[in-house]
């Protein structure tokens, strides 16, 4: 399936939850949002009134005419005087003006209060539900999406959503409003005239639908394009050593600079679409406002309409044009908002990871078992074929395998990182099938030091610290030292307080290892996994930190992973992986006379080091 496909199939599933999205969304702004509404409806009010008052002061008070407002209007102004006490007493009518000019200021005041706060509050919910929800979702989901493509959702969409629920969306009453109470005094005044002034309505309002579509399709490609730039953009910026060790600077540069010419390219071509759908509505608008303008003064010549009448009429007009133009606006601006609410709800609606329905909380110091397991990551071909193990409480158990074979798809079922399929075996602790332990519970309970050690921007105290909020420094330093790290960090002029750089970009490939480790024993976990975590150190630091988790860590069972005969050979039982299947089991020496895989390996790697000495 082609990533237009995909995206396609993606919109279809996310649009119709977009509405309800946005009202969950909502919640924590709902009565700020209703505040701004209503200020604003009040506000559109107080701009109906100013034209009426300017329109009775100019042919009732001081030009004489009989007067045609509804009761209530009369009983207020025979209440001063009538208009011809208004008429020698303009003042009254002028301090009206002001009073509703004054409302009206202060309506306008509270709206942007309360739409700020209220979009404010609303941004703020979306950035702790998306981060919330994205931390809860399968490991599986995170590899299948890009890390540049999920902050580009998280902060470019949602800015766009900020923007037009702030600009566009709570203007709508207003802009509504506005709409009927101008159409209604207009047609009061004069039929005709409104007619006219109506005549660019539905020109606008149709190719605003026609420019919906083209539009929503190229916000939909620049946005797709954006997140492509920023996965490049985070891809440079963490992997900076390996771009400059391989010299591939230049390299990057024009890939980068290649994207970003094709996303500008896109954006060029959506403004020039966008710059003649402003630009033809804004001459229907100037044609309508002429149109206006001449009949009027043409029906006024004429005795059909009066001068306070004219100068109402081209008042309401005028807020008129400005509703028409803003619902032109907000099609267009729907499109855009429409595009990035499906990118956010895309998130929303991915599936959390599955806890048990009735989870258990077995003791975790208990034989591991795979029974018959087989997988396959999605979409592609069977990575376990039939793997059945059974691992005793407190023992080593050592994976040999070349890559491919597997060995890190097993730790990574273990600790539910992806879910076994139902009839692909299974996998138990203590006789209880994983499917039905509280996942937190069994992550919890099980210490993992990846391939890839990860270290995050901030001092080594806080990352060796981040398993826990109540570590002492003491077992921080104990840790440290069973990972042959406390020697290192003791050298460092800030010690513990040291920074490491993003991904521990500071650090050396053994020392960013021996600090994962270290992270790992802080938590003095039943079930310690080394996912290949010793290949950056040396021998006799391998041979230092086996034997300190020997000492330490003697009642933990422990999985170790790695190519080097060393690390595994004083395991309790190591098994040796190839395409998938276990092809020998036994303790070292029963390998080494065994004639197979791993006995090659060891002379290899004996030989070797017999090289290097």
């Amino acid at each position: 399936m082609n990533k237009k496909a995909v995206t396609e199939k993606q919109n279809k599933k996310t649009g119709g939850s977009s509405a309800a999205l946005i009202w969950r969304f909502l919640k924590g702004s709902r009565l700020l949002f209703t505040l701004s509404i209503l200020s604003a409806t009040i506000a559109s009010f107080a701009d109906m009134i100013g034209p009426q008052i300017i329109r009775a002061a100019v042919d009732n008070a001081l030009g004489g005419q009989e007067a045609h407002f509804s009761k209530p209007v009369m009983d207020l102004v025979d209440h001063f005087g009538g208009f011809a006490y208004l008429g020698k007493h303009l003042w009254i009518m002028a301090l009206a003006l002001v009073i509703i000019a004054v409302l009206r200021t202060v309506m306008q005041y509270v709206f942007r209060v309360s739409n700020t706060a209220a979009t404010e509050t609303l941004v703020k919910t979306m950035r702790d539900s998306l981060f919330s929800h994205i931390e809860r979702l399968p490991y599986s989901w995170h590899m299948k999406n890009h890390t540049g493509d999920i902050i580009q959702r998280c902060t470019s969409d949602l800015d766009t959503m900020r923007s037009f629920v702030s600009e566009q969306l709570t203007n709508v009453m207003r802009i509504i409003i506005l709409l009927i109470l101008a159409i209604v005094f207009m047609l009061r005044m004069d039929v005709a005239l409104t007619l006219i002034a109506m005549i660019p309505v539905p020109f606008i309002m149709a190719y605003s639908i026609v420019f919906h579509g083209k539009i929503g399709k190229g916000f939909l490609e620049c946005d797709e394009n954006e997140g492509i730039l920023s996965t490049m953009a985070q891809e440079n910026l963490t992997g900076v050593r390996v771009v400059r060790a391989f010299g591939r600077e230049r390299f990057e540069k024009d890939r980068f600079e290649a994207q970003n010419d094709y996303y500008t390219g896109k954006w060029a071509r959506l403004a020039g679409v966008m710059s003649f759908y402003w630009s033809s509505q804004d001459i229907l608008s100037g044609i309508e406002v002429m149109l206006v303008i001449v009949f009027g003064a043409i029906f006024c010549i004429r005795d059909r309409m009066t001068a306070g009448e004219y100068i109402a009429f081209i008042s309401y007009n005028s807020m008129l044009v400005w509703p028409i133009r803003m619902l032109g606006r907000m099609i267009s601006e729907m499109s855009k908002a429409g595009v990035s609410i499906d990118r956010i709800a895309y998130i929303m609606d991915s599936e959390e990871e599955k806890a048990p329905e009735d989870p258990d909380y077995p003791p975790m110091d208990k034989d591991i078992e795979f029974n018959h397991v087989s997988f396959a990551y999605e979409g592609g071909p069977e990575i376990l074929h039939d793997i059945s193990f059974k691992m005793k409480a407190g023992t080593t158990l050592g994976i040999l395998g070349g890559t491919g074979s597997g060995k890190s798809t097993i730790v990574l079922l273990l600790d539910k990182m992806y879910d076994l399929p139902e009839n692909c075996g299974t996998i138990t602790i203590g006789g209880i099938n994983i499917k039905d332990i509280d996942t937190e519970w069994l992550r919890r309970n099980i210490g993992m030091v990846l391939q890839e050690p990860f270290l995050f921007s901030r001092s080594l105290r806080e990352n060796l610290s981040i398993t826990s909020e109540t570590i002492s420094m003491e077992d921080i330093r104990e840790a440290a030292a069973a990972a042959c790290l406390d020697e290192t960090i003791d050298s460092f002029s800030n010690g513990y307080d040291t920074f490491v750089g993003e991904r521990g970009v500071t650090l050396s490939g053994g020392q960013k290892q021996r600090a994962a480790i270290a992270r790992m024993l802080t938590r003095n976990t039943p079930v310690m996994i080394f996912d290949d975590s010793l290949s950056a150190v040396d021998t006799e630091t391998d041979s230092r930190i086996r034997r300190s988790l020997e000492s330490r860590f003697g009642s933990a069972s422990i999985i170790l992973i790695s190519h080097r005969i060393t690390t595994l050979s004083k395991a309790d039982q190591i098994i040796v992986l190839d395409d998938g299947k276990i092809v020998e089991r036994g303790t070292h020496d029963e390998l080494c006379r065994a004639g197979g895989i791993y006995q090659k390996i060891n002379e290899i790697q004996a030989s070797s080091r017999e090289t290097a000495s």
